[in-house]
């Protein structure tokens, strides 16, 4: 997946999207002056087969667009995120989905990873919270939750 800032992103964004494509092995691009077409050109370019916008509020990541590599809308989530500046220890090639939020299972195919019942190690857990939709959370390969976290507060259709 190629993930992507909106223009001109604060250093807070920059920095949620290299959490993000180091977690999930993708690759993460700032945006400058590329339009919409450019940047899925760019998603082809790199073999990439989805990619994501990540705007902000206030110089605070706030929402994610996934598109396919066509343009298509995939999924919107309107987030707040918890932003590592340490190593994650993440190792993608064998990273899996454990969910529990039915809504949010299309994020494995997004991502490319496998939706499994529960997972020792190394996975994304997309867990039910009280006062969000979701909360994903990065396992390393030591079964350690890291500091890296994405919170769902809403999930928008095509419609929204």
């Amino acid at each position: 997946m190629l993930i992507s800032t909106s223009r001109k992103p604060s250093q807070k964004t920059r920095k949620f999207c290299k959490n993000f494509a180091h977690a999930t092995d993708s690759t993460s691009v700032n945006r400058g002056k590329m339009n919409m077409r450019e940047l899925l050109l760019k998603a082809l370019d790199e073999d990439e087969v989805n990619l994501a916008i990540v705007n902000e509020i206030k110089g605070n990541p706030s929402r994610i667009t996934f598109y396919s590599n066509k343009g298509e809308e995939l999924l919107i989530v309107l987030i707040s995120a918890s932003i590592s500046n340490e190593r994650l220890n993440i190792a993608p090639s064998k990273l899996k989905v454990v969910s529990d939020v039915q809504e949010l299972n299309s994020l494995s195919d997004i991502l490319g990873f496998e939706l499994v019942d529960s997972a020792e190690d190394n996975y994304i857990h997309i867990s039910e919270d009280d006062d969000l939709i979701a909360r994903i959370n990065f396992i390393n390969k030591f079964g350690d939750k890291t500091d890296f976290q994405i919170n769902v507060k809403k999930i928008l259709d095509n419609n929204d």
